[in-house]
């Protein structure tokens, strides 16, 4: 969700300034919202759409087709998702389309994308500095590992709109508990990194600092391993951890299409959001 707080934390970019000078940054379908970056069998994703790194559905198609070109590309073994600036990893999906009429779409665009994510032959790693809200939580909690500098901060916060993050409720239960998962996704509630990782929900904590190291280091061990190896013990740990995966999205994405935008209240929660004022919630 869009910075649905009113403030985001601060922290030192882990963004553009550390890519590799002669690195070329492909712009996809005539923007540079998403930045992907091919070296040292490495593809750095980057979110660039300051200050907040909100994901439009413009953005969610780039990911899409960054995606879909990574499958297939044998020199690749890393990908590492970020947000560039010093606020957000990104602070979720464009409130505007959580609109009734473009829910549809915007949901295909999220767990397309994700659904596409979890299928990647290659590990992946997100790198979070400040928020990491709504569907850029799940976008980074569908990464095989989270590095997070110690100002992050991480929440679902779309029951304050008036909806829930399908993904997030079809994968958090079987990751951190069912009742860690209700509190998350009932109450909106923010985390701190050092709550995050005492939760399971990331792996490491920096100072920001330090984080670009921590990350490298990371980085340089995984590429120490036989890729054949490493790529089937992903496969087993992906397939078995998350079996239930697809049949829960599926359900949850019912819900949300068949019931939720139903409601009265889903249409109000956007509005309120949008106009800057609290929800006149109906209860229907």
């Amino acid at each position: 969700m869009d910075d649905l707080h009113g403030s985001t934390p601060h922290a030192r970019s882990d963004g553009l300034e550390n890519c590799d000078a002669e690195t070329k940054k492909r712009p996809l379908d005539g923007r540079m919202s998403l930045l992907l970056d091919r070296r040292d069998r490495t593809a750095w994703l980057t979110v660039d759409r300051p200050p907040l790194n909100v994901l439009d559905l413009t953005t969610l198609r780039q990911l899409q087709e960054s995606l879909d070109s990574l499958a297939g590309d044998d020199g690749i073994d890393i990908v590492t998702i970020r947000g560039a600036g010093d606020r957000a990893f990104s602070a979720g999906v464009d409130v505007k389309d959580h609109a009734r009429e473009k829910v549809p779409e915007m949901l295909q665009a999220v767990h397309g994308a994700i659904r596409t994510l979890l299928a990647l032959p290659q590990v992946t790693v997100a790198v979070v500095r400040g928020a990491c809200l709504g569907g850029g939580f799940e976008l980074a909690s569908s990464c095989d590992l989270i590095l997070a500098s110690e100002e992050s901060a991480f929440a679902t916060p779309e029951i304050h709109v008036g909806c829930y993050p399908p993904v997030a409720l079809a994968r958090f239960p079987s990751q951190i508990g069912y009742h860690r998962a209700a509190e998350l996704i009932l109450t909106g509630k923010t985390l701190t990194a050092q709550e995050a990782l005492a939760m399971g929900l990331i792996n490491r904590v920096a100072p920001a600092s330090e984080l670009s190291q921590v990350v490298e280091t990371l980085l340089d061990d995984l590429k120490g391993k036989s890729r054949a190896v490493l790529r089937i013990a992903l496969k087993g740990l992906r397939e078995i951890s998350a079996k239930d995966f697809s049949a829960a999205l599926r359900r949850s994405e019912e819900l949300y299409l068949d019931e939720l935008l139903k409601t009265e209240d889903v249409e109000e929660g956007v509005q309120a959001f949008l106009e800057k004022r609290k929800p006149r919630w109906r209860h229907r």
